[in-house]
C-alpha cells in the first residue's frame, strides 16, 4: 500500500508525460490531419531503408547534432525500435537542448507496426 502518494508529483509527471509523447494512432492522426510536424527515425539507415513511417527522415544517433530535416517551425516527432528503446528520448533530448520542438512516439517502429499503420521502405517499393 503506498502511504506517502503525492498527488501534486503525479499530475506534474503525468501532465509532462502527455506534452512530449504520443503514441502511433495519435501520430497517423495528426499526419492524416496534416498537422505541421516532422517525423524523425532515429533508427540506424538499414531498419529505416528497410521500412518506416511514411514521411520520416531518417536522423540516426552520431547524426542528432547536425538537425538534418528538422524543423525550428514545426514540431518534430521521433521514434526508435521499441518500448524498451530509448534513442528516440535521447535524441530528443540533445534536440530540445539545440532549441527544437521535439515529442516522443511511445513503442517506437515496432508499436507503429503492430497497430497495422502504413509503412515505406524497401519492401513496399519491391512489392509494387
Amino acid at each position: 500500500m503506498m502511504t506517502n502518494f503525492d498527488a501534486e508529483g503525479a499530475r506534474r509527471f503525468f501532465a509532462a508525460r502527455m506534452a512530449y509523447t504520443t503514441g502511433p494512432f495519435e501520430l497517423d492522426g495528426m499526419l492524416r490531419r496534416g498537422e505541421p510536424l516532422v517525423v524523425v527515425d532515429v533508427r540506424q539507415p538499414s531498419d529505416y531503408r528497410a521500412a518506416h513511417i511514411p514521411g520520416a527522415v531518417n536522423l540516426p544517433n552520431g547524426k542528432w547534432h547536425t538537425a538534418a530535416g528538422l524543423s525550428r517551425d514545426r514540431l518534430n516527432v521521433l521514434y526508435c525500435y521499441s518500448q524498451t528503446c530509448h534513442l528516440a528520448a535521447a535524441a530528443a533530448l540533445e534536440l530540445a537542448a539545440l532549441g527544437y520542438p521535439v515529442m516522443e512516439m511511445e513503442g517506437g517502429f515496432e508499436a507503429w507496426q503492430a497497430k497495422g499503420l502504413a509503412t515505406a521502405g524497401e519492401a513496399e517499393t519491391a512489392a509494387a
